[in-house]
């Protein structure tokens, strides 16, 4: 039987859940689009009740259970957004919820969890470490587990998503993928339809089980290293989405953590939309033409929006550093007073804006009499930068950018 029989079990989650969740945007990007020669759209998940679009799959689990079950509680294991949506959908419902969550989970996404009423276990660094941590809980309280992704009930919830696609009729859907129950929704509700979409997954390279398994023909177990997409770090697919994927999935590339904050970058300042790692997983393989969609009409999945504001500024930081829109210099000068407010000066003169001053008279390059100084600022252009270091040129100043 084909995965895409289910496609009215969609619909009917649709009804089921329709006054629990947002209908989010399909935002259209005229700054993606002119770049890539193609029609991109955004599909705005970020914008969904906690931050992302695992309420969809919550609710269609929890809705569904019987009273006996529902007086039993809910058990879930994420590192964050699954969290937040089984926390939010189980207060909405009435159903007590035991959530397990690695030790390393964004603490926004703790807090926010908390914040729904949940008990929160905090628990081992990746989610198969958590999920054995959760079979204790079962068989000590008899909670019903609310599984990720490996859930055919969750896996419709998520599909209800790709309903909102079918009218704007695209050519490509590019889909995150963690253990795959977001794509395997979203493919069948769009293939059932549109049967020549193509669906794209997005994995991170420190993850990439669902492509290696789909590559080798078989389920495979692969360790997850650190990366800032913390939500699509899965060790293995279930054999659910699995068998889903291979049958409906066209392909699927790997983005790395390079990409990926160029992406939150590129969302945040051009698109003016706060995206987590995962959710911008998409636009990092659109950017680093991972996918060639030149002339088609494309929606990305921007699947969550729950970044950390700590790590969200550290990316800022590094991608504006990368850019050179904010630079170190280092000066050597005679340590005598005055020098310094010569290099601040030239700085002034291009418009650029101090961040920090280090002194250094102690290295073993720095003459006697010396000091070495690094100047952080910020500047409005690379040849702003140029002006600068040649004015300190003709003030007999030895200044280096430091890369």
């Amino acid at each position: 039987m084909s995965w895409l029989n289910y496609y009215n079990e969609i619909i009917k989650t649709k009804e089921l859940i329709k006054d629990y969740i947002h209908e989010t945007p399909l935002d259209y990007s005229s700054t993606l689009s002119n770049l890539l020669s193609a029609k991109v759209y955004l599909k705005m998940e970020n914008l969904q009740k906690t931050g992302s679009f695992k309420v969809r799959g919550a609710f269609s689990k929890l809705i569904r259970l019987s009273n006996e079950e529902k007086a039993r509680g809910v058990i879930a294991v994420s590192a964050g957004n699954h969290a937040q949506g089984v926390a939010y959908a189980a207060k909405a419902l009435g159903i007590k919820a035991t959530i397990v969550m690695p030790e390393t989970a964004p603490i926004s996404k703790y807090l926010a969890t908390k914040s729904y009423g949940a008990n929160v276990v905090l628990y081992g660094k990746f989610l198969h470490e958590g999920m054995k941590k959760a079979e204790e809980i079962i068989r000590e309280t008899g909670a019903i587990m609310v599984h990720p992704y490996g859930d055919l009930n969750v896996i419709l919830g998520q599909g209800t998503l790709g309903l909102e696609l079918l009218d704007l009729k695209p050519d490509i859907v590019i889909v995150p993928i963690g253990g795959g129950g977001l794509i395997s929704g979203v493919s069948i509700a769009i293939k059932s339809k549109l049967p020549s979409v193509k669906i794209i997954g997005v994995q991170s390279s420190a993850s990439p089980s669902l492509k290696v398994s789909k590559d080798l023909g078989r389920l495979v177990e692969i360790e997850p290293s650190f990366s800032i997409a913390d939500g699509i770090l899965v060790k293995s697919p279930s054999k659910l989405t699995y068998e889903i994927v291979k049958e409906l999935v066209d392909d699927i590339v790997l983005v790395d953590d390079e990409e990926i904050a160029n992406a939150i970058m590129f969302l945040l300042e051009r698109n003016k939309t706060i995206a987590e790692g995962a959710g911008a997983s998409t636009v990092a393989a659109l950017l680093s033409g991972k996918i060639d969609g030149k002339g088609k009409k494309m929606v990305a999945v921007i699947s969550g929006g729950n970044i950390d504001l700590s790590l969200l500024a550290r990316i800022i930081d590094k991608m504006l550093y990368k850019s050179k829109r904010i630079v170190k210099v280092k000066v050597l000068v005679p340590d005598k007073p005055g020098y310094l407010n010569k290099v601040l000066s030239r700085i002034a003169q291009i418009r650029g804006n101090v961040i920090d001053v280090i002194h250094d008279r102690i290295s073993s390059d720095v003459k006697p009499g010396y000091t070495k100084i690094y100047v952080m600022f910020e500047i409005p252009s690379g040849d702003a930068l140029s002006d600068f270091l040649y004015s300190l040129a003709l003030d007999g100043i030895e200044a280096k950018l430091v890369e």
